[in-house]
């Protein structure tokens, strides 16, 4: 008879025991033998599951064993619990296999074909189950202990951590525990630092943040970084030092109550006020609290208007069948005027009054001076100071190299072991090194906004386009300029008072000095000062 050989193992640890694949599939082709068959085919599966049937080689075995004709008549096994753990998936996938006439055929559990060998496979079956649950139910009890007292139990750490051993043993070697990752800490801490504090005084997205780390050759345990991993990076308190071991159901994936959360304590990257900033400003620009078509809606004021009373953001509102167009408070529209009595305003006369405002009392050549001569004396001041720290960062990047170097002379010299001290030292020096770097990148990047090379001429003819883009109403730039401009008009009664950023304005002159900007883009995150969306 032409049989089928499958042989299993959970995990690599049980590979090292007698259960082991080649020991397995020693004992069945000597029974294989002893019988008169004839192994046609085996099916090899390390490292995978039998609670369930999400394994690539089981459900090959299975698929060519329903074809028609079969290559084989039976499937051989050292035991049933190699073929499955679970007696109600066992029973449907033997019933599968009798109906294509192929039989299943442990080798150390025999039974005959008649219902009291069918009963006899059943109890087996119900057994293994029972066995793979008790077994599971112990490890969990374990494996939270183990969590109780600090310790490791995944495989591999979570980004910005490495697992160092502890001095206590366990029943495979050494515990482990988590241990900060001094360089990809520092990648942790820089996307941090840019999504709450952004990068020169413009607000960065998780998209940009992603895209910006990318540009610069930064990955993710070689892997380039996607808007997602930044999202979790952000959300994950584990960056605080709070790790949680036992959230998830193993099997469901489904996340338990959390009474059943062990904690773990662990070293925290980012500082508890850091990490609650970077979540508050997330929740704030969520899609649930600002819809993403506040973007590219054509209403002027749409996304920066606030009401004064209670903060809540203020949108289009119509009368009349449509004819008339006003702004009203958020907070009145859903929850009605015992919450909010903020006034509703014309659309089109405040519209206009912002504009008209924006463009007599700050677009102007004198206004623009002031504020480029401000902007001047603040980055003279600070640019001292960066100077400063700047020859002090490359006076430690230059030791950093001798330290590195004599280290590694030493190695290759054989003065020094290659030991886990050593590595330890080397990767310490290679996370300061990258933090240096970073730093520095910053400290250049600030000194190199050309403010000295704008000329009054440059400066009025930037004010006059400016305010005619401002009152074309047949395109767009009106809205993007002033959405890059202006980070808040509030109205107050009878009082509209707009906020904006001083080093937006000096982004955009400079921006068209060097003649970058065509045009305002209609959706360019890095542009649109806190006012971007996550």
């Amino acid at each position: 008879m032409a049989v089928a050989l499958y042989a299993r193992v959970s995990t690599a640890r049980q590979a090292e025991k007698d259960l082991s694949i080649p020991d397995q599939l020693r004992q069945m082709q000597d029974w294989c033998k002893a019988n008169g068959h004839a192994a046609t085919v085996e099916y090899i599966e390390p490292g995978a599951s039998a609670t369930d049937d999400r394994r690539p080689v089981f459900q090959s075995m299975i698929s060519d064993a329903t074809m028609s004709p079969t290559p084989f008549e039976a499937i051989i096994v050292h035991s049933l619990s190699r073929f499955f753990r679970d007696s109600l998936e066992f029973g449907l996938y033997e019933r599968q296999l009798n109906r294509a006439g192929v039989k299943l055929i442990s080798i150390t559990q025999q039974t005959s074909d008649d219902p009291s060998g069918e009963m006899a496979r059943k109890i087996f079956s119900v057994f293994d189950e029972y066995q793979s649950k008790e077994n599971g139910k112990h490890t969990l009890r374990a494996m939270k202990e183990n969590a109780r007292r600090g310790f490791f139990n995944g495989s591999r750490a979570p980004y910005g951590y490495r697992t160092i051993e502890a001095e206590e043993k366990g029943q495979h070697g050494h515990k482990k525990r988590l241990a900060v990752d001094l360089t990809e800490a520092a990648t942790v801490k820089l996307i941090f630092r840019l999504y709450v504090d952004g990068l020169h005084g413009k607000r960065m997205s998780i998209r940009s943040i992603a895209g910006h780390l990318n540009k610069r050759n930064i990955s993710k345990r070689g892997h380039t970084w996607s808007k997602s991993a930044i999202g979790l990076t952000l959300s994950n308190p584990l960056y605080k030092g709070e790790y949680y071991f036992n959230q998830h159901d193993s099997k469901s994936k489904m996340l338990k109550p959390k009474e059943e959360w062990i904690k773990v304590e662990v070293e925290p990257i980012i500082d508890t006020e850091t990490f609650e900033r970077a979540n508050t400003l997330s929740a704030s620009h969520s899609p649930r609290n600002e819809p993403p078509g506040r973007a590219s809606s054509p209403t002027l004021l749409t996304g920066i208007l606030k009401c004064g009373q209670c903060g809540s953001a203020m949108t289009l509102a119509t009368g009349k069948g449509g004819r008339y167009k006003y702004y009203k408070c958020t907070t009145r529209i859903n929850k009605g005027s015992t919450f909010c009595d903020g006034p509703n305003v014309p659309m089109e006369k405040l519209d206009t009054l912002v504009i008209e405002r924006l463009a007599e009392q700050v677009i102007t050549p004198n206004r623009i001076q002031l504020i480029l001569s401000q902007l001047k004396t603040d980055m003279k001041e600070a640019r001292n100071d960066e100077s400063s720290a700047l020859l002090e960062l490359q006076t430690e990047m230059k030791g950093i190299e001798t330290k590195r170097n004599r280290l590694y002379e030493a190695v290759e010299a054989g003065v020094l072991p290659l030991d886990e001290d050593l590595t330890d030292r080397v990767q310490k020096l290679k996370a300061r090194r990258q933090e240096a770097l970073i730093e520095m990148g910053r400290i250049k990047q600030r000194q190199d906004i050309p403010l000295n090379t704008l000329s009054p001429k440059h400066i009025e003819a930037f004010s006059k386009s400016l305010r005619n883009k401002l009152f074309n109403q047949s395109t767009r730039f009106g809205k993007d300029y002033l959405k890059l401009l202006v980070d808040e008009v509030r109205i107050n009664g009878n009082e509209a008072v707009m906020r904006g950023s001083h080093a937006a304005m000096a982004n955009a002159l400079i921006g068209t000095r060097q003649g970058t900007h065509g045009g305002v883009p209609r959706f360019v995150p890095e542009w649109l000062s806190g006012q971007d969306s996550n």
